[in-house]
C-alpha cells in the first residue's frame, strides 16, 4: 500500500439482498457522476475479445469513459464468499 491506494465501495446484488463491499485498488484517477442517458452499449471489439466485463461507454463532454461491470469483474468464488458472510 502507498499514498495512492484506495478503497472503492460497491453495491453487490446477491439474491435480492444488497451488500456493500470495499475493494482495494492501486489508485483512482477520478470520480464522476454519470447520468444513465450518457451511457451507451459497448461496441463489438471482435469475436476474440471478451467484453462481458464492459458495462458500457459514457460520453462526458468530449471524452469517452469505459464503464466496468463489477459483477463480471469479480469471480464466482468471490461472489460466493459474499453470500456466505451476509
Amino acid at each position: 500500500y502507498d499514498e495512492r491506494t484506495c478503497i472503492i465501495v460497491i453495491e453487490i446484488d446477491l439474491e435480492q439482498e444488497i451488500i456493500l463491499v470495499g475493494i482495494v485498488v492501486d489508485s483512482v484517477s477520478e470520480v464522476l457522476n454519470i447520468r444513465t442517458k450518457d451511457i451507451e452499449e459497448p461496441p463489438a471489439f471482435g469475436t476474440k475479445s471478451d467484453t462481458g466485463y464492459v458495462l458500457g461507454l459514457a460520453k462526458i463532454d468530449s471524452l469517452v469513459k469505459i464503464l466496468l461491470n463489477i459483477d463480471k469483474i469479480l469471480s464466482s468464488d468471490e461472489l460466493e464468499m459474499f453470500k456466505n458472510t451476509s
